[in-house]
């Protein structure tokens, strides 16, 4: 059976289709997915991601434990509030998990992991905090992210003068708190907006005044494919335990200076600069008819590949797609769509960046 968030009957209220997304019951839809894509991309809408698990890691050796943990270094993060993306390797360099750290003071740091991949998340940081010493503590709070141009502001409507003044002010990839929320200026989305913590009695209170206020409800598909257009990964599709950071896009997540700086799956990474990254992930747009889709193989002058993440782009109106392939120079690429080889273009992502579709998609 399903698990369900918080904000369940509300997703029911509002019409939702429901269906299992890694075991939560989740909304797909509230009637035109192609709609939600693009109310967010023109306006704002919310959506609940009270799935994800929020972790808080306490003790003096916090920072040194996260520096040990993830591939990007912490001791970037100097400012309260500040965060930070990266990725939690294996001893092999493959992507455990995807996440957000958030600094809150040298001996509290806050961790965002994704919903379908939290018990082996929390199994591997609880192994690994023993030797740090370290207070692992998953906390039973509801997430909401509102995202769009104009949703930054709509939000602040809700928060008192003194909280949305701080929220107003917040950098990207930064948090405060205020009104009992944590307030994040971070998404999944492409666009600006919040991905705000609070608890979980008042979520459904605050999402009905967020849809008062213009905020419309999105779901799982319009996040979907909005997180492509704008060139974000999926965990489980564009990455897994069996993919480095390096042939999954996600270089600019790692840190390998300073030298002296061990974290797991550095040995591995080592070994694969000096002996060259053998696959990498590129995006792909099809200007002929048809979608481009999970699975589809990927043919190339130097080998074949697959279709990792693909979907049809409300915003270009056309096909695109993340595929790996291997390393090297492609020539001209074409994918198998039901046995016939369709022509596609290698693009740089993101494809659509602050609501524009990007010159050359």
């Amino acid at each position: 059976m399903s698990k369900t968030t918080v904000l369940n009957a509300l997703h029911r209220t509002l019409g939702a289709k429901m269906v299992d997304f890694g075991g939560w019951d989740m909304p797909l839809h509230y009637g035109s997915q192609l709609d939600e894509h693009h109310q967010v991309r023109r306006d704002s809408g919310w959506f609940d991601v009270s799935h994800m698990t929020v972790v808080d890691l306490h003790g003096p050796k916090v920072r040194e434990f996260l520096r040990h943990l993830v591939a990007n270094n912490v001791d970037k993060l100097k400012v309260r509030g500040k965060a930070l993306y990266t990725c939690m390797l294996n001893e092999q360099g493959g992507v455990i998990d995807d996440l957000i750290v958030y600094f809150q003071t040298e001996s509290w740091f806050r961790v965002v992991v994704n919903a379908a991949t939290r018990d082996k998340d929390m199994a591997w940081i609880e192994k690994h905090a023993k030797a740090f010493d370290i207070e692992v503590k998953e906390r039973e709070l509801a997430m909401v992210a509102v995202q769009g141009p104009n949703a930054r502001a709509k939000a602040h409507s809700l928060f008192s003068a003194e909280t949305a003044a701080a929220a107003a002010a917040l950098s990207k990839f930064s948090a405060c708190e205020g009104d009992g929320y944590f307030i994040a200026r971070t998404g999944y989305t492409g666009e600006d907006g919040y991905e705000i913590i609070l608890p979980e009695t008042e979520a459904p209170d605050f999402c009905s005044r967020l849809q008062a206020a213009g905020v419309k409800a999105a779901g799982l598909g319009a996040r979907d494919t909005l997180r492509l257009e704008a060139g974000m990964n999926l965990y489980g599709q564009d990455m897994d335990e069996s993919i480095s950071p390096f042939e999954a896009g996600l270089a600019w997540t790692v840190a390998m200076a300073p030298a002296t700086r061990y974290f797991i799956g550095r040995k591995a990474l080592e070994t694969q600069l000096s002996s060259g990254v053998p696959r990498q992930l590129v995006a792909l747009v099809m200007d002929e008819k048809g979608v481009l889709r999970h699975g589809q193989a990927v043919h190339s002058a130097i080998g074949v590949g697959e279709i990792l993440s693909g979907t049809y782009s409300p915003s270009a109106m056309k096909g695109i797609a993340f595929a790996r392939l291997p390393a090297g120079e492609l020539g001209e690429v074409k994918v198998d769509i039901r046995g016939k080889l369709a022509p596609v273009r290698v693009v740089k992502a993101p494809f659509v960046r602050d609501g524009q579709v990007q010159p050359g998609i």
